[in-house]
């Protein structure tokens, strides 16, 4: 069959690579532009590329796959399916009607749950303990289309998404190779898939910086959870005060739940502080901090922090409840 592969960032790259050594025909691959400034980006923000380089596959990175001059690249390379994951960009029915098959997208979650850029981070965000990935048949609207086939798997309690992430995009390998099988078998004419139910759909947009800020008044479980999920980026971070120094960022990268009872003391209060312990008061329970980066340092185990920084007990981490925004 011949293949166009759409993609950039590391998710697709294990799929890819096996499409490419397989008995396919790989007619180009479709990624993100490099950034205007015309460097070249570093390695890691476009794997994708470099694995089509590294092949001698023919590489288009168009702004827009959907304006008519791309569209009629598209066109011109007469393939049999688009084979599409963590591009970046929405096909339109015009883009995916250029192969005969249509596209199918390799995707992050267990749809209609997670529909969206960030599917594996929102997961363990809201404490699921079962993930997976998902095959569909591309439609014009998001994350749409029927489902081909599905792989669940366990996210494991201290799992982060920097963990998972890779074990979910081998899972991807064998689920696009039994997708091509079914369509390869396809009399392009009867239901294929299964239909996702919309009332069941949830939403996992974008992340922003902005996402990984605590709010204290969340309970100690859902903050932990946080922590796991954006890793590595955007983070988790609070404000603290060091003795005689400016207001300060922390960027916590492990901690530890404590207790889950209901808040006894104000949430974001530092209840215990010594030479190996850092506890901070939730709306429910206590966390226990294990590993934490301040401003402009590499993270560091908290008894090496609270060397030089030792918070005052009863001090407050978080901004003031006023000025916090809601996730």
């Amino acid at each position: 069959m011949k293949l166009i592969l759409f993609g950039t960032g590391p998710f697709a790259v294990p799929t890819f690579e096996n499409l490419i050594h397989s008995d396919h025909e790989i007619a180009a691959l479709v990624t993100r532009p490099i950034a205007d400034s015309g460097k070249r980006r570093k390695t890691a923000e476009n794997p994708t590329r470099d694995l089509g380089a590294e092949h001698g596959l023919l590489i288009l990175d168009p702004d827009s796959i959907n304006t008519e001059d791309s569209i009629a690249t598209l066109k011109s390379l007469n393939a049999d399916l688009l084979v599409v994951c963590d591009y970046g960009q929405i096909l339109s029915k015009t883009a995916l009607a250029t192969a005969a098959l249509g596209g199918i997208n390799l995707h992050g979650s267990l749809l209609p749950m997670y529909r969206g850029a960030a599917p594996i981070h929102w997961a363990i965000y809201n404490g699921d303990t079962v993930t997976g990935v998902t095959i569909i048949h591309m439609t014009p609207r998001l994350d749409g289309g029927p489902c081909l086939i599905k792989v669940e798997t366990q996210i494991e309690p201290e799992e982060t998404t920097e963990l998972i992430e890779p074990r979910l995009a081998q899972l991807g390998i064998d689920a696009v190779n039994q997708s091509i099988a079914m369509l390869m078998q396809w009399d392009r004419q009867s239901e294929i898939g299964t239909k996702q139910i919309p009332s069941q759909a949830t939403k996992a947009p974008r992340l922003k910086k902005s996402d990984g800020r605590i709010l204290w008044s969340r309970s100690a479980v859902e903050i932990k959870n946080q922590i796991r999920a954006f890793q590595p980026w955007p983070g988790t971070f609070t404000t603290w005060q060091p003795a005689g120094k400016p207001e300060q960022r922390l960027i916590i990268h492990k901690a530890t739940v404590v207790s889950s009872e209901r808040a006894t003391s104000t949430p974001g209060e530092v209840i215990l502080s010594n030479k190996t312990d850092l506890i901070v008061q939730t709306g429910a329970g206590q966390l226990a901090l294990n590993t934490v980066q301040p401003a402009g340092k590499k993270p560091m185990p908290i008894a090496d922090f609270l060397r030089g920084n030792p918070p005052a007990a009863r001090s407050t981490m978080g901004l003031p409840p006023e000025t916090k925004t809601k996730h």
